[in-house]
């Protein structure tokens, strides 16, 4: 056999080896749980609880919960971003209950000390979950921002596209996990290889809510061109924030919770 045919061979091989690893481990890549069950706040404010919620599949996972300081104020549910947990997402949006709204901080399968594993079926069924907890509270749609951050903005994307709410904040949202995979395994067919998709462009026409979409120019894992085609996608609907030193973590530290304050005064009052 001829030596270039022999070299040839072999690079097929080799790149179907790395194809089938990609396939087959795509979830190992996707997620990142950070599987830590935390311990309750120290500076926990009064009325703080974790709350339990049942999924349609049988899991029981842990979430935490402040309500409202005053009853004719909403409730802002966090969805948070990969690698992280309620725990996390306490320390970071802390500031939202102090303005005078109730904080769902939820946490999905595999996440927080939760049993199960992750999966883009999953993680909307665990949002589905909380929703129907809170409804079975006495809190109607209308009362209820989503708040998804990177990795939640498929989920919350999801839920508000099949639910009722007052509003959707997306920070470092993606228009899909199949156009990103593509971006960023270019050298392979990641686009038809992904499994859990997490289609925000197909699904933010079918919001009702206003949208605001918060997105940092320097963010180098989840580029805002994905933010942008998303606004573009959402119509009038939705409304883009661009901060010019925001990278995928800091937007928050640098305006975004000025944006997100305003705007839950616009639809929860």
């Amino acid at each position: 056999m001829p030596l270039l045919l022999k070299l040839l061979l072999a690079g097929l091989v080799g790149y179907s080896l790395l194809v089938a690893v990609l396939y087959t481990q795509q979830r190992q890549i996707l997620f990142k749980p950070n599987r830590t069950a935390p311990d309750r706040p120290t500076d926990a404010p009064s009325g703080f609880l974790e709350i339990t919620t049942e999924t349609a599949d049988g899991l029981t996972l842990r979430h935490w919960y402040v309500p409202p300081p005053l009853d004719a104020r909403g409730v802002v549910v966090v969805l948070h971003g990969n690698a992280g947990n309620r725990a996390g997402a306490y320390e970071k949006f802390r500031p939202i209950h102090d303005w005078g709204y109730g904080l769902l901080l939820a946490d999905y399968r595999g996440y927080g000390g939760n049993p199960g594993t992750p999966s883009e079926t999953g993680l909307i069924a665990d949002g589905r979950a909380v929703l129907a907890w809170l409804a079975g509270q006495g809190v109607p749609g209308a009362q209820i921002v989503l708040y998804g951050e990177s990795l939640g903005s498929g989920v919350a994307t999801a839920l508000s596209a099949e639910q009722a709410v007052g509003g959707v904040v997306l920070e470092a949202p993606f228009t899909s996990i199949a156009e990103l995979a593509q971006q960023q395994y270019w050298y392979v067919p990641a686009r038809q290889l992904v499994r859990d998709r997490f289609d925000n462009r197909a699904r933010i026409g079918d919001v009702g809510a206003p949208i605001l979409i918060l997105h940092g120019e320097q963010d180098s894992t989840i580029p805002i061109d994905h933010g942008a085609a998303l606004t573009t996608r959402a119509g009038d609907n939705a409304q883009l924030i661009r901060f010019d030193d925001g990278t995928h973590l800091n937007i928050w530290q640098i305006g975004a919770d000025t944006q997100v304050r305003a705007f839950l005064k616009q639809v929860l009052g």
